[in-house]
């Protein structure tokens, strides 16, 4: 199957590419964000637009959303991951997601409404997105630190 942001099989979901990002502060906290007239917290993030690398995407995608430019050498993998999206209906995403520590303070920018954090030993919020809910959060398991 090629890596275009839609894939289409017979009979199934469309599939959007899509690059996000664990952002921890120096608290551990885990940052998420909530785009304008939607519900769901989400990593940073977004689309791979077609020919674009998951690291090249992810760092376009960092500088509109919150005005962050991140080394790629501060940067490592957390895996691959397929869920539904969030706000697209009848779809679904395949997200490579990667985790860096946060280097400084960041505010929402582009089409964010809102930053939230994220702590592990407290309550979360029902409103994260299937692939926070369903893949992310036991994939950072153990390594939930800030000493990235």
């Amino acid at each position: 199957m090629s890596h275009n942001q839609y894939q289409h099989m017979p009979n199934e979901l469309p599939v959007l590419n899509i690059a996000a990002i664990c952002l921890f502060d120096l608290n551990g906290r885990l940052l998420l964000v909530r785009k304008r007239d939607t519900q769901a917290f989400m990593l940073p993030g977004g689309k791979c637009e077609p020919g674009e690398s998951s690291l090249n995407a992810l760092q376009r995608e960092l500088l509109e959303e919150l005005e962050l430019r991140l080394d790629v050498s501060s940067i490592s993998l957390l895996g691959h991951f397929s869920a539904p999206a969030a706000n697209e209906v009848n779809t679904r995403i395949a997200a490579t997601v990667y985790r860096a520590a946060l280097p400084h303070r960041v505010y929402p920018a582009a089409e964010l409404e809102q930053i939230e954090w994220l702590e592990a030993q407290k309550p979360w919020p029902d409103n994260l997105a299937p692939l926070l809910s369903e893949h992310v959060l036991q994939a950072l398991g153990g390594i939930w630190t800030a000493d990235l």
